[in-house]
């Protein structure tokens, strides 16, 4: 009877990276086909590793998550920027998710600081994460440094409609969230989460708000590589997203340990048009 065989050291490294590899794909937009899938399965079974195993565990849930979210017709990455919203921002709009980036700065204890805040949403518009990224920090050897505030636990593979899911919050926040708002860390933690959710929300409201009312023919030249913010109302993937995101609002409640949280959206319905009017008229 012949042995079986067992992986060597070697493939079990090239096989954590492929898995990696496969892993990041996944999260990054619609590279990732079934055939590497398959290729990778064929590379585990040819090095012996078990049908049990991690592997292919992680790998079955890849090809599950691959095959329940097909990619648009139109995936490619689309970036787009400009002053909307009361604000300079980016919005990138990404297979099947938006990033809205937007910076701040300001001055702590005569220090200047910046800083940029991204909110990914998925297609449904619920927030997958918050990021942060330290442009100019305020401790100077953190200079360009990326830190994920809240992440939402798994986000890859919960339902995109969700309404409530269970996040990781950044132990400690950085210092130079002081410059979105100067009393931030006055409040509790969970209202500072909630806060920073829903900001993402609030920005985005606006923005639908004031791209809404424009016409097709508004400019549509890119700038380079990016496009004005005005010309994602023609995107098919970021515009539904943003129409959604832009009714939601989210509190954030402790959850079962320090460094996790209860994200729980609420429904922000925007007013009738008939109170609306009604409310001009008798203004």
């Amino acid at each position: 009877m012949t042995p079986a065989q067992t992986p060597t050291k070697e493939a079990r490294r090239l096989a954590r990276q492929q898995l990696e590899a496969l892993e990041a794909a996944l999260r990054t937009g619609p590279g990732l086909q079934m055939a590497q899938i398959r290729q990778f399965a064929e590379f585990l079974r040819a090095h012996g590793f078990a049908p049990n195993s991690s592997y292919f565990v992680r790998l079955a849930q890849i090809e599950a998550f691959v095959r329940s979210h097909p990619a648009p017709p139109d995936a490619s990455k689309r970036d787009y920027a400009g002053y909307a919203a009361g604000c300079w921002m980016q919005v990138q709009s990404v297979y099947d998710h938006v990033i809205l980036s937007v910076c701040y700065e300001g001055e702590f204890r005569g220090q200047r600081g910046r800083i940029k805040i991204s909110h990914r949403f998925n297609r449904a518009g619920r927030l997958d994460f918050v990021e942060a990224k330290l442009l100019r920090s305020l401790v100077p050897l953190l200079d360009g440094a990326l830190r994920k505030l809240l992440t939402v636990r798994e986000f890859p593979s919960l339902r995109p409609d969700w309404w409530t899911a269970s996040a990781y919050a950044l132990r400690v926040l950085p210092r130079e969230l002081l410059f979105l708002h100067p009393e931030i860390f006055r409040y509790p933690r969970e209202q500072i989460l909630a806060w920073l959710v829903n900001i993402g929300h609030r920005t985005v409201a606006d923005l639908v708000a004031e791209l809404e009312p424009l016409s097709d023919t508004t400019d549509s030249r890119p700038r380079g590589r990016q496009w004005p913010v005005a010309c994602l109302r023609r995107d098919a993937v970021a515009w539904p997203i943003l129409q959604q995101a832009a009714l939601l609002e989210a509190s954030v409640d402790p959850g079962d340990s320090p460094d996790v949280f209860q994200i729980r959206y609420l429904r922000r319905l925007p007013v009738p048009d008939a109170l609306r009017r009604e409310a001009v008229e008798t203004a």
